[in-house]
């Protein structure tokens, strides 16, 4: 069963604009280490940015909050399989939220699907429970 569902479109030009005003304090304001770093490896870091802020923004949609109640913008973070396929995987109280929306004998799945055509990056978050076993 489907338990929430997000999406998102960021402007890449706007999230570079950021990363030039304010650098670090927004890296490390935002994203975890792991993402820093998958960004920072690429040649569009702007581009990895801005996708993986679209997911934050699209997880927190589908956990039925947006950035608010408590919910901190690192409890939500993008990261890959070695097949490349995006990941989510939330901590704190983003953490807490999904098991509370989780009905009892289910186990909680976040899909996440991430795409990018300058200057936009968007991204979709599905929160699907199964049952257990």
């Amino acid at each position: 069963m489907i338990l929430g569902i997000g999406t998102d479109l960021a402007n890449i030009e706007r999230i570079a604009a950021t990363l030039e005003r304010f650098g670090d304090r927004f890296r490390t304001r935002v994203f975890t280490e792991a993402e820093q770093a998958k960004a920072e490896r690429r040649a569009d870091a702007a581009g990895t940015y801005a996708k993986r802020w679209a997911a934050k923004e699209a997880c927190s949609k589908a956990l039925g909050t947006g950035l608010r109640m408590g919910i901190s913008w690192k409890d939500m973070a993008v990261t890959n399989l070695q097949t490349g396929q995006p990941v989510m995987a939330l901590t704190g109280w983003a953490a807490e939220r999904l098991a509370e929306m989780t009905p009892p004998g289910h186990e909680a799945i976040v899909h996440v699907s991430l795409t990018d055509d300058h200057p936009w990056a968007q991204a979709f978050v599905v929160i699907e429970a199964r049952p257990k076993g």
